[in-house]
């Protein structure tokens, strides 16, 4: 089916180009979300007529996205999820969890403007893409920990492995010197 789209659209085209995709693509997708039309003769003429329009209207939403983009730009939102000792989470964090503590953050970002590269599945900082706008993009991080304490540590630079890795050298060391207290007492017999 041979479309105009009335807006740029990922890996298809910019606002105005005539595109051939699948049939179920159109109908279910580009079109019932109005950012394509039929190319039609009729489309054809309509979208002449109103192409400045469409264009100076996604230039101001451009703007707008742009602005928005610089206030979040770097912004890390922290997500507490409870997680095995090894730092593997119980589930995963979704679109949804980054854009309410976005949100709670007191930045308004819908779930379906975060792109995630791949499922967040274990403990740390994980870097996140927010599409503002088709052409505006903003890069964020998401702190995903199990105490509001540990998003602290993290934050600062340390993982979770590390500071068990620590906690286990305080332990052993503690013990060694238990057991170097024992010895030379019992020496000192």
């Amino acid at each position: 089916m041979q479309v105009i789209l009335l807006e740029r659209v990922a890996k298809l085209g910019q606002m105005g180009e005539v595109v051939k995709v699948k049939d179920g693509y159109a109908r279910n997708f580009l079109l019932p979300q109005g950012k394509a039309l039929r190319a039609t003769d009729a489309n054809v003429k309509k979208f002449e007529q109103t192409k400045v329009q469409l264009e100076a209207q996604n230039l101001e939403t451009r703007k707008e996205a742009e602005a928005f983009a610089q206030t979040i730009e770097g912004q890390t939102f922290v997500v507490i999820r409870s997680a095995s000792d090894g730092g593997a989470l119980y589930g995963s964090v979704t679109t949804r969890d980054v854009a309410e503590a976005a949100t709670a953050g007191g930045f308004t970002v819908d779930k379906r403007q975060v792109i995630l590269n791949a499922p967040i599945k274990d403990l740390g900082i994980h870097p996140v893409t927010v599409r503002l706008h088709p052409e505006v993009d903003a890069a964020i991080s998401v702190n995903v920990a199990r105490s509001p304490e540990e998003a602290e540590l993290q934050a600062s630079g340390k993982t979770v492995q590390q500071l068990a890795a620590e906690a286990e050298a305080a332990a052993e060391y503690e013990i060694g010197q238990l057991f170097d207290d024992i010895g030379g007492a019992a020496q000192d017999e």
